[in-house]
């Protein structure tokens, strides 16, 4: 099966569609996939529910789909940084289930596992156990989180063969391939794209089973979310 696609938009056509769940890669604005989130906002397609760690921020990553109210709700566990964000949920106009980190992460990974819910301590005695399960495991209570299988993975790669075979860069392993195992389906953004068999297999982040299409962007632009300069003594 061809899995490598002209452009973002091409990758997107005929999978994306109003009212789905999806899942997008990054922490923070490392390792998302910036020309898929550009494709998805000039497709218009709208309330769509976003699984990710963070909201962006203004003007950048998913800031831009949450400028243009396409997206209806939020599956976060941190959404500072977004001021457009923060006045459409203190109006009312956003959906947020504000989910702690590792049971995010959790939920993707044990949702790509085909694993439909697990328990967890974290959250219990909190409004995040609210409406929960609790169950008791050797004189501790847990709380039960149903995993999350996306209708549509959007994840950032540096390196994919033909095959899809991944690798990351450095932080940007980070929600990636939790959200590409996740999705129904899996559609890749990457800086390089190799021949099958030109990525050792000990290189091989994600096998190209979870993938289904692949785009190249080799120049992102890599914004800094926060840029931190060091003063030099004298200077």
């Amino acid at each position: 099966m061809k899995k490598i696609f002209p452009s973002a938009a091409a990758a997107l056509e005929g999978v994306v569609q109003d009212g789905q769940l999806l899942a997008v890669g990054g922490f923070g604005l490392c390792g998302i996939p910036e020309a898929l989130i550009e494709a998805l906002r000039d497709s218009g397609k709208k309330n769509l529910t976003a699984i990710s760690n963070n909201a962006g921020v203004d003007g950048f990553g998913l800031g831009k789909l949450l400028e243009t109210r396409q997206i209806k709700k939020m599956i976060s566990s941190y959404v500072g940084e977004n001021k457009e964000f923060e006045r459409q949920y203190l109006a009312g106009e956003l959906e947020l289930e504000f989910t702690p980190q590792g049971t995010l992460a959790e939920k993707l990974r044990a949702g790509g596992a085909g694993i439909p819910a697990f328990f967890t301590k974290t959250g219990v005695g909190t409004i995040v156990a609210e409406g929960k399960e609790l169950r008791e495991f050797d004189g501790e209570t847990y709380v039960m989180e149903r995993s999350l299988t996306p209708d549509v993975s959007l994840v950032k790669a540096a390196v994919a063969d033909t095959s899809g075979n991944l690798r990351f860069n450095l932080t940007a392993r980070n929600f990636n391939p939790a959200a590409a195992m996740a999705g129904k389906v899996c559609i890749v953004e990457v800086e390089k794209i190799v021949e099958l068999g030109e990525l050792a297999p000990d290189d091989i982040h994600l096998p190209g089973i979870y993938v289904h299409r692949i785009v190249l962007n080799a120049t992102p632009e890599k914004r800094i979310e926060k840029r931190t300069i060091t003063e030099k003594a004298g200077a």
